[in-house]
């Protein structure tokens, strides 16, 4: 590890995650410490930690959400990011409302990983966390039509496209085609900035 050099922190029980991690941020000039569970990470020296935490959802012991909370309520200035699978999704959401910077989705997309690493560099350098002015966000929201502000309050709930389309009587194709639409009105490239937005306009 070079004196100048950035660690990512890994906390996930899935070997093969923290190894297919651990590879790809090597590629970008990284250095990791990884975790093999939250209690493990909640054991270690908090203090000393010098980069963004990218932590799982679903772990055996204390699942995500209770590390998150117990890491920030210790140190607030971690900027932690939750990773995602499959039906996590809503658990993320709550995450994100109690702190967490951002979640990432499994399958991992390498530049979002890489987006939201250089996001939680950038917040530990001004120790602050992103803050979008409600006015601002809600003249954003405000360009929306009535049904991509439906199909918007239920991304925001963490539901999945599936039960979006049951729940206001859509095919999933026409709410994969709303979710698209409003993501490129507001500027914004994934589902935890469209939590942050509506969070800000509230």
């Amino acid at each position: 590890m070079t004196l100048m050099s950035k660690v990512v922190y890994i906390v996930d029980d899935d070997p093969a995650i923290r190894d297919s991690l651990t590879m790809l941020l090597d590629v970008h000039g990284y250095d990791v410490v990884s975790f093999v569970d939250g209690e493990a990470f909640l054991q270690s020296d908090m203090a000393a930690i010098t980069g963004p935490i990218m932590l799982d959802v679903r772990m055996p012991g204390r699942d995500g959400l209770q590390v998150l909370t117990e890491a920030l309520a210790e140190l607030p200035r971690l900027q932690i990011i939750m990773m995602s699978g499959h039906g996590d999704i809503a658990m993320a959401v709550r995450a994100l409302k109690k702190g967490a910077i951002d979640f990432i989705e499994k399958p991992f997309q390498a530049a979002e990983i890489l987006r939201s690493i250089e996001l939680g560099f950038s917040n530990m350098a001004v120790q602050t966390a992103p803050n979008i002015p409600a006015p601002v966000a809600s003249a954003k929201l405000d360009k929306l039509t009535p049904r991509e502000r439906e199909v918007m309050d239920h991304l925001v709930l963490g539901k999945p496209n599936k039960i979006i389309a049951s729940d206001l009587g859509l095919s999933v194709r026409t709410v994969e085609t709303h979710r698209a639409r409003l993501l490129s009105k507001l500027e914004i490239r994934s589902l935890s900035d469209l939590v942050r937005l509506s969070l800000a306009a509230q």
